[in-house]
């Protein structure tokens, strides 16, 4: 499963603004600057969060952008079904019709559960809780590097 830049983008926009909770509103550019991702993209990605009631935004000179609920509140599964259009890996699951092989399709129901349990998981998750994660996750080694050393 590959998550689209889109929610993957999101949510690094959603914890850098968790990071800076309580410090007034932040404008995109800095943290464009500070992930690395473009501003243009940024623009796109915040308006549906804005929509969703999930940031607040203020103009003017000291304007810009800030979570509308604590990062104890906000979970990252939210962000991403919100960006990603949903809660399911495959169209056919929210959408049978769209399938042909929806009456013998054996698969469907495996892309549901995978759904369901990748969703179950980023639920449980705020975005506190990701920050205390990062802090910890920083400081070990890349799982991925470790795998043949055990």
């Amino acid at each position: 499963m590959k998550l689209s830049t889109r929610s993957r983008y999101g949510t690094r926009l959603m914890l850098d603004m968790a990071q800076h909770y309580g410090q007034g509103p932040i404008q995109l550019g800095e943290i464009a600057k500070r992930q690395n991702i473009s501003l243009k993209y940024l623009e796109q990605i915040i308006r549906p969060l804005k929509q969703a009631g999930y940031v607040k935004s203020f103009r003017g000179a000291k304007g810009g952008h800030m979570l509308n609920s604590a990062p104890g509140v906000i979970t990252v599964g939210e962000v991403v079904a919100l960006l990603e259009g949903g809660d399911s890996l495959i169209v056919c699951d929210k959408d049978p019709q769209t399938c042909e092989r929806v009456a013998s399709c054996l698969t469907r129901h495996l892309w549901r559960e995978a759904a369901e349990a990748v969703f179950e998981r980023l639920s449980t998750i705020t975005f506190a809780d990701l920050m205390a994660m990062t802090d910890e996750a920083c400081k070990t080694s890349n799982p991925a590097t470790s795998r043949g050393s055990s």
